[in-house]
């Protein structure tokens, strides 16, 4: 049943794109049989003009105060700062992507849009570094204390990038479908792990006010905090973990001109989302506004 429902789907493809065809090339969706559902190409560009006009100045922001801030620095700044690089190559490539898939249709611009979207497909790898670096240094602040050096988180970082390149680099010569298995079993590693990372540490942080009528402001903040990457993850990562796993039931048209590009598009937000939640951050934590810096009370606790 579903295998007959693809190949009409196909053929009316095939037949929709040549000469003589019922209808010519696709304006702005990628298949013409998408036409009778376009409303996920529409959020698809929506988001994608989204992260050019707030993702891109917000990342560019991030890097600026992460790469001159000289003191009073959290240790998980160092996968900050990489993410958002990563992001901002990302945001910044929607031009091309837009006028490829608008315009051009180019097959050689094809392989530098797949190239980005297969670093950002393991972009994920960094929030999980940021998730384990609050997790020990919540859960385990003895062993944090013992590898606060820098220079261990920027190794780290240095593996990721070698995972997150080569991941784009299979993506983009040897297609979509190639590392489509590696892809989900990175989210669903990356899901888990950050989930119980999170839960571990709103955990901790609950219980170690059992009892009392108030909880020490710098626990308060890293609770909130922790609160507000739980629901990002949950927003951003939760789709495609629970849609993608059922490829096989959806219909050509549900799941090319629906499912798949409506789940990709909420987790290209977090390009956004994520700088905007560090920026939040910075501006009430460390006394920023309006670019100077203000007067604050010196903190009790070291920062994670």
């Amino acid at each position: 049943m579903f295998n007959a429902t693809l190949n009409d789907t196909l053929n009316l493809f095939l037949n929709s794109t040549i000469p003589g065809g019922p209808r010519g090339p696709p304006p702005w969706y990628q298949f013409p049989v998408c036409a009778v559902a376009p409303y996920g190409f529409i959020f698809y560009f929506g988001v994608k003009v989204f992260n050019l006009a707030v993702g891109t100045p917000c990342n560019v922001l991030v890097i600026w105060q992460i790469a001159t801030r000289k003191s009073d620095a959290s240790t998980s700044d160092i996968f900050f700062f990489n993410l958002a690089i990563l992001d901002t190559y990302f945001c910044l490539m929607t031009p091309v992507d837009m006028v490829n898939r608008l315009l051009l249709d180019d097959s050689r611009i094809w392989y530098s849009q797949r190239f980005a979207y297969g670093i950002k497909d393991v972009a994920p790898l960094f929030l999980v570094c940021i998730c384990l670096d609050r997790y020990v240094a919540v859960v385990h602040p003895v062993l944090f204390t013992g590898i606060r050096d820098n220079r261990i988180r920027i190794g780290i970082s240095a593996v990721v990038w070698g995972l997150v390149l080569a991941h784009g680099l299979t993506k983009c010569t040897l297609g979509v479908m190639s590392v489509n298995e590696v892809f989900s079993a990175v989210i669903l590693f990356a899901f888990a792990v950050m989930l119980f990372c999170n839960f571990s540490v709103i955990w901790v942080l609950r219980r170690s006010v059992a009892g009392k009528e108030e909880m020490h402001p710098v626990k308060k903040k890293a609770f909130k905090m922790v609160l507000i990457i739980l629901g990002i993850i949950v927003a951003n990562y939760l789709p495609p973990v629970a849609l993608m796993p059922f490829v096989s039931y959806y219909s050509f048209v549900q799941f090319r001109c629906q499912i798949s590009i409506s789940v990709f598009s909420i987790m290209d937000l977090s390009c956004s989302i994520e700088p905007l939640l560090y920026i939040t951050k910075m501006e009430r934590g460390d006394g920023m506004c309006c670019g100077k810096r203000v007067p604050k009370k010196k903190p009790l606790d070291v920062k994670v």
